[in-house]
């Protein structure tokens, strides 16, 4: 597939695994742990009630601060109309898993979590810290006293995950004929474009004067013409592109979309095994393409289990959120919002 199609496809992927990491990060909670203790929590302290059970501010907190570092964003840096709405969408959030659980609690059979998959879901877990010593501090932070805490919250993660598909799998099947018809309508933008194998000598303009940059390559290509030094070799000692010089300044297959005009352009143009000098307006370059491969069309089959998947990604997610609403819906007489974001000041 095309960059830009892998890209549109892999994006679906990339939202995904978000919305795992937020939900991860939403079993990592102390309320539950503080009723079973017997502990009454003030109604300060409470940001939110559903069907009797207290979503705290504490833990919201946690959540709006995981979902603006998920964006990239720092509470201290962003707006408030930014602030505002994470806080709106983590409140959601929690709302949601909590109307999950008590749906979880109610089922029948129960949904069962075998160790394997909770020791998969603890390794991808752990991933996520520098060390064991960064996971303990986080399972303090968050009322998690010992591992086996953390494994009934990630067990119970798991469930919801489970029930969540048990209740939009028959909405969100594929079928082979709805990949055919999306390949049909989107194969423009999934062909392989003409690709080439391109290294590079680059000696920039912004810091050396144009004519002296061009001379040194010149001298260059003629040691590379009379078979003096082999491309490898200027590279390491000329070349001033740090990503490349040190592996014989290869740059890899690339695509036109992939490159700017001013270099693209006369790139395309050159013959295969033909070091030139191209000027563009970063510097000067001694370039080579080793390979070429034409524009292809990718045939169905070849892109199907692909297409499968993102399609599948899509619907399912379409699915979730609409099975989401409609259990809000159902509930809303038992969701008590008493976080107001419009009152959030910063310190």
């Amino acid at each position: 597939m095309s960059t830009r199609g892998k890209s549109t496809l892999r994006l679906i992927f990339y939202l995904g695994i978000i919305g795992y990491l937020v939900g991860d990060f939403f079993i990592f909670r102390g309320t539950l742990h503080r009723l079973l203790a017997g502990e009454r929590i003030p109604k300060s302290e409470v940001a939110a009630m559903v069907s009797g059970h207290p979503i705290t501010r504490s833990q919201l907190e946690r959540a709006v601060n995981e979902e603006l570092w998920l964006e990239g964003k720092s509470i201290d840096l962003v707006t408030n109309e930014e602030l505002q709405a994470a806080r709106k969408s983590a409140l959601d959030e929690l709302i949601d898993h909590e109307l999950l659980r008590l749906h979880i609690a109610a089922s029948k059979p129960p949904l069962l979590v075998t160790d394997e998959e909770i020791n998969e879901r603890l390794r991808r877990l752990v991933g996520r810290f520098e060390n064991k010593g960064a996971l303990e501090t986080a399972m303090k932070s968050q009322g998690i006293a010992t591992e086996q805490n953390l494994r009934e919250r990630l067990a119970e993660r798991i469930r919801q995950e489970k029930f969540v598909v048990q209740q939009t799998s028959a909405t969100a099947m594929i079928t082979d004929e709805d990949a055919r018809k999306w390949f049909d309508e989107n194969q423009a933008s999934i062909d392989l474009p003409e690709r080439i194998e391109v290294r590079h000598i680059f000696l920039p303009t912004l810091d050396h004067p144009s004519e002296e940059a061009k001379q040194r390559l010149a001298v260059a290509l003629a040691e590379l013409i009379e078979k003096k030094k082999d491309f490898a070799t200027l590279a390491k000692e000329i070349s001033e592109d740090p990503a490349t010089k040190d592996i014989g300044g290869e740059l890899g297959w690339m695509t036109r979309e992939r490159l700017p005009v001013d270099f693209s352009a006369p790139v395309f143009s050159l013959a295969l095994n033909t070091p030139t000098l191209v000027r563009t307006r970063l510097g000067w370059h001694l370039v080579e393409v080793t390979a070429r491969k034409p524009a292809e069309v990718q045939p169905f089959e070849q892109v199907k289990p692909e297409i499968l998947s993102a399609l599948e990604a899509i619907k399912r997610r379409i699915a979730t959120e609409n099975f989401r609403k409609s259990l809000r819906q159902t509930h809303s007489a038992d969701i008590e919002i008493l976080d107001q974001p419009e009152a959030v000041l910063r310190n």
